[in-house]
């Protein structure tokens, strides 16, 4: 995958709030992402993190 950080990358599945896109602002053995429609942010395991994107969308 080509995400680095500050990617914003849409996920398979949609948050609550109705946005699919997320920005990440953590990297390491697991990955921060904070969701652009309301702000709130989610720490992931990277292995979960490549099952789960869709694609990157800059």
């Amino acid at each position: 995958m080509g995400y680095d950080l500050k990617s914003v990358v849409e996920m398979k599945k949609q948050h609550p709030c109705g946005s699919n896109a997320w920005e990440i602002i953590r990297m390491g053995m697991d990955i921060r992402i904070k969701c652009l429609g309301c702000g709130h942010s989610v720490l992931i395991p990277r292995r979960d993190f490549d099952k789960k994107i869709k694609k990157i969308i800059r």
